[in-house]
């Protein structure tokens, strides 16, 4: 009887293993298609991404805590117990040797024996149960990130070509354009008696009043379908592939820490969930919430995203959306231009008096933060590790990752928003 248990039980062993290497093996070769074939990246995100979205996001979505983020927790707790257990084995090895020198009688040493073989089940289960988990986590990671970072562009999809020139006058002028734009926004803004942005609420196309949240869902589907709202509903261009279902995007419960890397937003892959950090200024969250929600539609790449996000955000007739996508791209450009005035002072200052610089209001500047002044002391005064250090770990990761999945300028592409903007005005 005890024969036949075991070779039940080994065959079970040597079923999984086999369904362990399938699993590898077809995750290794997505990603090796991926790789080599754009058009097939195409095609999956086209028929078979939204899949994922409508039913396991629907499913997280349903929840109105981020499970990403915990997941994340959980994940960390795992790979921590791991560690231990690889440390007891270890230990537990050098205390059975030192037994033996010694010299223990031979029902100790059995007993012993027993207790270890026990322990080395238990511990080897978990490695198993470890292995599975790493597996499901790069299978989940290739089909919700990984194929989207080698699709065709934004600019191939909708702009027919990656190419385009542009001079530093032509960034002036749009930047120019957009600091009109925001100075006229931020005096219309619901403010409290501080000063600072308070969002009223807004309408949806059906009427009913509506969350930012929910507004975020309702200008990203209009986005896709080529509908901006206003007095008058108008149809503009549809960028298809942004229309659909998406879940609401959540605040995330450890937004201090993403203060601390300077993150505004998380996509989660494991979760299908757009993240947004619930401590930055206000102004900061719509034009965030569209961008996150953009990457559950296939498009990965930050850049693109930024630039989703931002059109997104000013072809909504709500003011406050507005402002927030024009306070996004205006930073941007300023980023642009100081590189510019940095790198090549005198040729600068000789466009700048030729096109001329659009003067910005003192409120822009104002609204233009990622977090207020008393937040981040409230953060700094209970961090465990200090800003700087989360900082820096975070932009080495982001690089890395970046560069990994085959974006060459890392985390620079960011900055890539500002070609996309340039092609789209021109």
């Amino acid at each position: 009887m005890v024969q036949r248990i075991k070779k039940t039980s080994d065959k079970k062993i040597k079923k999984g293993g086999y369904i362990y290497i399938g699993i590898a093996i077809f995750t290794v070769l997505l990603n090796i298609c991926a790789w080599c074939s754009s058009k097939l990246c195409d095609a999956y995100i086209l028929y078979i991404f939204p899949v994922w979205v409508n039913t396991y996001g629907r499913f997280t979505g349903m929840f109105p805590f981020s499970i990403g983020e915990w997941l994340i927790v959980i994940g960390i707790l795992l790979t921590a117990a791991a560690a231990a257990f690889a440390a007891f084995a270890v230990l537990l090895k050098i205390r059975t040797a030192i037994i033996k020198r010694k010299g223990r009688s031979a029902v100790s040493a059995e007993r012993q024996t027993m207790r270890e073989a026990k322990i080395f089940a238990f511990i080897k289960a978990y490695y198993l149960f470890f292995a599975w988990v790493l597996l499901v986590v790069c299978l989940i990671m290739t089909l919700n990130c990984l194929i989207l970072y080698h699709a065709s562009t934004f600019s191939e999809k909708y702009f027919a070509s990656e190419e385009t020139e542009y001079e530093l006058a032509d960034v002036i002028r749009l930047r120019n354009g957009m600091v009109e734009k925001c100075n006229e926004l931020s005096v219309q803004m619901d403010r409290d008696e501080e000063g600072r942005a308070v969002y009223p609420g807004s309408v949806l196309a059906d009427g009913s009043a509506s969350d930012m949240q929910d507004k975020a869902v309702e200008v990203m589907q209009n986005l896709g379908r080529g509908i901006s709202l206003g007095e008058q509903t108008q149809k503009l261009q549809a960028y298809t592939e942004l229309d659909g279902y998406y879940p609401r995007p959540k605040s995330m419960y450890f937004s201090d820490f993403m203060c601390q890397q300077h993150m505004q937003g998380y996509y989660f892959p494991f979760s299908m969930e757009a993240n947004y950090n619930d401590v930055m200024y206000v102004l900061n969250k719509p034009f965030t919430m569209c961008h996150e929600l953009a990457h559950l539609r296939g498009f990965i790449f930050e850049d693109e995203a930024n630039f989703i996000g931002y059109l997104a955000c000013v072809q909504s007739e709500d003011i406050y959306f507005q402002y927030s996508g024009y306070l996004c791209a205006f930073s941007y450009l300023e980023n642009d231009l100081y590189k510019a005035s940095v790198s090549s002072p005198a040729a600068f200052q000789q466009i700048v008096s030729e096109v001329g610089l659009a003067a910005v209001n003192e409120q822009v500047y104002s609204d233009n933060i990622f977090v207020e002044q008393a937040e981040w002391e409230r953060i700094n005064a209970k961090a465990v590790i200090s800003t700087e250090t989360v900082d820096k770990a975070a932009d080495i990761f982001i690089d890395t990752n970046l560069k990994v999945n085959g974006v060459e300028d890392g985390a620079l592409s960011y900055n890539r928003m500002v070609k996309l903007l340039m092609q789209y005005y021109n």
